[in-house]
C-alpha cells in the first residue's frame, strides 16, 4: 500500500508500532476483512513480523461511533478472563487524524464465505459453532467489577436505550425516507420485554468476528467489540439470529456459510445456549423481540455503510459494498419475522 493511499502516517506508525509492539523497520499495510465499519489492516515489518492495526473509517462519523480506543479497553480488560482476545498492545492519536488501535495477529480462520465453508469438515463446522456460542457465555458470565467495565455503559434496561440509540442513527445516516422501518421501531416500541439481567453484551457476535483454528474447531479470539455495552443477554442471541441465515428465510451476502452441513440450525443455537449457561427454556420466553430487534438493527448497519462509501468509496470492503435494496429487504423480513413471533402490530 502507497504512502498516498494509506489512511495512516505510515512513517509514524512504524515508529509507534517500534515502541509498542517491538516491529522493526518500514511496515507494510494491508486492508484485511470483509467488515464494512472500522478499517482493520495488517501491518508487517521487513522480518515478517504482522500486528493488526484498527481505526475508524474515513468521512464523517456519527457521533460515539467507531470508538477504537474503547474497543482496545475492552479488549484489554478481557485478556485475564476465559474470553479469547487478540492482545493489546496500545492506542494512539499521533499516526492517523483519528485513534488507531494495536494488537496482535491471531492465527485462524473466518468463516466469512461459503468458500472458506466448504474447505472445513462438518465436524470443525459444529465446533466452531459451538465454540462461539461458549465464548458468547463467557462473555456473559465477565465480572464486571473484576475486570474494570462495570462503568462501560448504563446499567438501565437495554431495550429503551438500543430502541434509542439505533433510531437516533437511522436518522443520522439514512440516504432517504423508509416508512417500512418507522413501523418496525414503532412495533419494537411497543412491545418491550422486561430486562432478566444486565451482562457484558458483545453486540456483534457472529461467524465472521471469531477466528477459529481450521483443523479443530477451537476459537482463538473473539474480534470487532465495536458495539458492545452492557445489556440484556438474550440480545446477543438475537443478533446472531439476526446474521444466521436459514434456507427459507434471510441470507444476507457474506452470511451465508451457515448453511453448509455440520453448522446447527437457530434452534439448536439457542439451545445450545441454554445447555452451557443452565438458563431455564423460559428465560428464551423474549428472544422473538431481541431476534427482530437484530434485524432491525442490522438494517440500520447496513444503511449506515451505503452512505459511508456514498461519503467516500475509499470505505468500501474488499467484497464490495451493499444497496439501498438490501436494506429493504432486510426490514422485509424482520416484518415477518414479528409477525411470526407474535410481536403485537
Amino acid at each position: 500500500m502507497t504512502a498516498k493511499s494509506s489512511p495512516f502516517d505510515a512513517a509514524t506508525l512504524a515508529t509507534w508500532l517500534e515502541h509498542v509492539a517491538g516491529t522493526h523497520g518500514p511496515i507494510d499495510l494491508k486492508r484485511i476483512g470483509s467488515g464494512q465499519s472500522n478499517l482493520t489492516y495488517t501491518a508487517t515489518d521487513t522480518a515478517g513480523r504482522t500486528v493488526v492495526v484498527r481505526r475508524p473509517p474515513l468521512g464523517t462519523l456519527a457521533a460515539s461511533a467507531h470508538d477504537v480506543a474503547r474497543e482496545g479497553r475492552i479488549m484489554a480488560a478481557l485478556a485475564e478472563t476465559d474470553v479469547p482476545v487478540p492482545r493489546i498492545y496500545g492506542t494512539t492519536h499521533d499516526v492517523a487524524d483519528v485513534p488507531v488501535v494495536a494488537m496482535s495477529a491471531v492465527e485462524g480462520i473466518t468463516v466469512a464465505s461459503t468458500t472458506t465453508a466448504e474447505t472445513l469438515s462438518p465436524h470443525v463446522r459444529r465446533t466452531i459453532a459451538d465454540g462461539l456460542i461458549s465464548a458468547m457465555a463467557a462473555i456473559h458470565a465477565v465480572d464486571l467489577d473484576r475486570v474494570g467495565l462495570a462503568d462501560l455503559a448504563s446499567h438501565k434496561p437495554y431495550a429503551p436505550r438500543q430502541l434509542r440509540r439505533w433510531a437516533g442513527q437511522w436518522e443520522k445516516t439514512k440516504t432517504r425516507d423508509l416508512p417500512a422501518l418507522d413501523e418496525l421501531t414503532a412495533l419494537l416500541t411497543r412491545c418491550q420485554p422486561d430486562q432478566q439481567t444486565t451482562v457484558l453484551v458483545h453486540g456483534d457476535l457472529h461467524l465472521g468476528n471469531v477466528i477459529a483454528d481450521p483443523q479443530t474447531g477451537a476459537i482463538n479470539a473473539v474480534v470487532d467489540w465495536e458495539l458492545t455495552t452492557l445489556g440484556d443477554p438474550l440480545a446477543d442471541i438475537g443478533s446472531l439470529l439476526a446474521y444466521w441465515p436459514t434456507p427459507d428465510g434471510l441470507k444476507l451476502p457474506g452470511f451465508e456459510a451457515a448453511l453448509a452441513p455440520g453448522f446447527p440450525t437457530p434452534d439448536e443455537l439457542a439451545q445450545r445456549y441454554l445447555a452451557i449457561t443452565g438458563r431455564s427454556e423460559e428465560s428464551l420466553g423474549p428472544l422473538g423481540f431481541w431476534h427482530v430487534l437484530g434485524l432491525w438493527k442490522v438494517a440500520i448497519i447496513v444503511e449506515g455503510v451505503v452512505r459511508r462509501v456514498q461519503d467516500n468509496p475509499s470505505n468500501r470492503a474488499v467484497t464490495g459494498a451493499p444497496t439501498p435494496e438490501m436494506v429493504e429487504w432486510i426490514v422485509g423480513y424482520a416484518h415477518t419475522m414479528a409477525a411470526r413471533y407474535g410481536l403485537a402490530a
